[in-house]
């Protein structure tokens, strides 16, 4: 099969096509032709050779996340069968014309739903589900607030906490990202590049807080907070470190969370499969979440596609097209 190698640390030109040995599942796996892979910023950070892949995760081939076609079965598969169109969320190895996943890790592409669209699912939607719904705990009739509105992440959460019942704010580098993400649900969409969100929203406060940025906003964001409130980080792309006061965090009891989804357990991974559908997928077939894509690339434009994510200039998902639909 064809995939995308990590030839070696460094920028996106790293990324080259080679012919790998198809994988065969095991117990309980499925073997996935795959159609299309979502890009993620955790695929940029392996590239750069800042995120090794979890242990049993193909080394150098990156990629969390896929829709396809089940080729073959494992032992003990039961729900799948060979044809079955289906997404996946995966430790890596996305960014191929076939990878292996934990059979329990899959879903229905969504009725409607190409599979470029679909490939755009898995790994934002179960981040936003397990950072926002179940460690932030929100809440219909509360005030959430999530940073990159206009990336995958944001756009996701943006959709399920409106969906949820929650007034939703966001904040975004342009206008037309903020409008983008008021287009999407956002009752609200600050563009941090001319405003001070904290400064906007401190009137209002908000419940829960979702941020990728770290750094001078983690003050910020727990200025903000009202009583009880929680801020959930799932990435920290302006630093690691911030000042606060933790007087501030005693006397409004706030809860400051966070976690990464990838090394977690596949028994973990599966519980929150179910969830996601369960919850989620309703609002994907009713049409009250849909999908963004930005731009797609063939599999052999993996560094361009790599390029436009780390420019941040992209409203949406960013997908390789794999074989054709």
């Amino acid at each position: 099969m064809k995939a995308v190698v990590i030839t070696e640390p460094g920028a996106p030109k790293v990324l080259q096509v080679q012919e790998r040995a198809t994988p065969a599942p095991e117990a309980g796996q499925l073997l996935v032709r795959v159609h299309a892979a979502g890009i993620n910023r955790p695929d940029v950070a392996q590239r750069k050779g800042n995120y090794p892949p979890p242990v049993g995760a193909p080394i150098d081939i990156p990629g969390l996340e896929i829709a396809g076609t089940v080729e073959a079965c494992g032992e003990g598969v039961e729900r799948w069968k060979e044809g079955d169109a289906v997404c996946a969320l995966l430790p890596g190895g996305g960014y191929a014309e076939y990878a292996v996943v934990d059979a329990r890790h899959c879903l229905p592409v969504p009725q409607g739903w190409s599979f470029a669209e679909a490939a755009s699912l898995p790994e934002t939607v179960f981040t936003v589900w397990h950072n926002v719904f179940q460690r932030g705990a929100l809440q219909p009739g509360e005030t959430f607030l999530v940073h990159g509105g206009s990336s995958g992440i944001g756009i996701t959460a943006i959709q399920l906490a409106k969906a949820w019942g929650a007034t939703v704010y966001a904040t975004a580098g342009t206008d037309e990202k903020c409008r983008a993400c008021e287009e999407l649900g956002a009752d609200r969409c600050l563009n941090y590049k001319t405003q001070d969100f904290a400064e906007e929203l401190k009137a209002d406060g908000v419940d829960v807080v979702l941020d990728m940025i770290g750094g001078e906003y983690i003050p910020k964001n727990l200025s903000l907070l009202k009583p009880d409130g929680r801020l959930v980080f799932i990435n920290a792309m302006q630093g690691t470190q911030g000042q606060f006061d933790v007087r501030q965090v005693m006397q409004k009891r706030l809860i400051i969370t966070g976690s990464t989804l990838r090394p977690r357990s596949a028994d973990f991974k599966a519980a929150l499969a179910a969830e996601v559908e369960q919850h989620v997928w309703p609002n994907l077939e009713n049409g009250k979440f849909k999908p963004v894509l930005y731009k797609t690339f063939d599999l052999a434009e993996a560094a361009q596609a790599h390029a436009l994510m780390e420019s941040s200039g992209h409203i949406g998902k960013i997908v390789l097209k794999v074989s054709r639909d």
